[in-house]
């Protein structure tokens, strides 16, 4: 019995020139030197040490009340304007908002004995006097991400400040939901692991240990970017965002060793924040104070941040006009994808 062979390539044919051109990009990328930081034309307003306050006006100015963005200790605050099309700032001005922008800086040595109320008191209690004055405006909105939220909600309990907007993205504001791997959490709260010795030994905690430690929790991903970058190295719009996303990545920035051991000691471990216990500089931050509209935002797909963390800051203010709202999103794309400009907007417009 004749058989018919199948004479059709199974193979694709090699294009040497192409693969060529795709490991050029992919290795080019991975050795170019860092891009600007931010996209969004910006002018710098006040300092204090390593901070700078940035200020990007309003394409077109329509709202009366300015908007201060607070992110978190862990990483720079670029990745609020990532890039041009998916910048939150960029969305912010082009709605018609005053954006100003707390840039926490490279922290030192030097630096070692601040803590969170010292971020607090002196860097966005002043960040948010400077704004008012520089913009001449009457009240202000304040927008934080992360850790940056949870700031953003102590501050407001004590200010004397006219807050009138408080938006919260990602916030892990109850820590009697944990996220972190069970025996680690165990440990800390019954004081087998402490940070204290370790903490008074370096002072300032490297960044080496800060992206470490990310690293352990997200482990399986540490390759797939660059598999990904291969694979769509051709993609000069994928391999910009690429290289941008990269630099962050790995742009994390020491912690002060007094701000670490506040966070470890008195907002996970004693969960303070939420119980109304923790204070600064004698002030009692109560979230019970808190009479801003409030905006709450968690994301769906977020594996560093649960809703359920999130959430109870809705029954410990005391705001009449608040909102919870789940998006699809994850904890960074949140910003990435610059949706989140889009949901402030759509919320702070009437309130602005």
């Amino acid at each position: 019995m004749a058989t018919e062979m199948n004479t059709k390539k199974t193979i694709p044919s090699f294009d040497f020139d192409q693969e060529m051109k795709r490991w050029n990009e992919f290795l080019d990328v991975i050795n170019k030197p860092k891009s600007n930081l931010y996209v969004t034309p910006k002018q710098a307003v006040w300092k204090k040490n390593k901070a700078t306050l940035w200020y990007f006006p309003a394409v077109e100015k329509k709202y009366a009340v300015p908007i201060l963005l607070i992110y978190s200790l862990l990483n720079r605050p670029y990745i609020l304007d990532f890039a041009s099309g998916s910048s939150v700032v960029e969305g912010l001005v082009k709605s018609g908002y005053d954006v100003y922008l707390l840039d926490w800086g490279i922290q030192g040595y030097e630096d070692k004995e601040m803590n969170l109320e010292d971020y607090i008191d002196d860097y966005i209690k002043k960040g948010v006097r400077r704004a008012l004055r520089h913009s001449a405006a009457k009240e202000i909105s304040l927008i934080g991400y992360c850790l940056g939220g949870v700031l953003a909600a102590i501050y407001t309990a004590i200010a004397e400040e006219p807050i009138k907007n408080l938006v919260v993205a990602t916030i892990p504001i109850d820590w009697s939901v944990n996220i972190l791997p069970d025996k680690w959490m165990e440990g800390l709260k019954n004081g087998e692991f402490n940070m204290d010795r370790f903490l008074d030994v370096y002072g300032l905690v490297p960044s080496q240990y800060i992206q470490a430690a990310f690293r352990a929790l997200n482990a399986p991903v540490n390759l797939s970017p660059y598999v990904n970058l291969l694979t769509r190295s051709y993609d000069n719009r994928f391999v910009e965002k690429w290289g941008r996303m990269d630099q962050w990545l790995k742009d994390q920035v020491p912690f002060t060793g007094e701000t670490l051991r506040q966070i470890f000691n008195d907002i996970l471990k004693e969960n303070k924040v939420v119980k109304g216990e923790f204070t600064v500089r004698g002030k009692k931050a109560d979230l019970g104070n808190i009479k801003a509209n409030l905006l709450a935002i968690s994301s769906k797909n977020d594996t560093l941040v649960l809703e359920e963390q999130s959430r109870p800051i809705m029954d410990l203010v005391s705001s009449e006009d608040k909102t919870f709202q789940v998006v699809e999103a994850g904890h960074v794309s949140l910003a990435l994808s610059g949706k989140l400009a889009s949901l402030a907007d759509k919320w702070l417009c009437e309130r602005s």
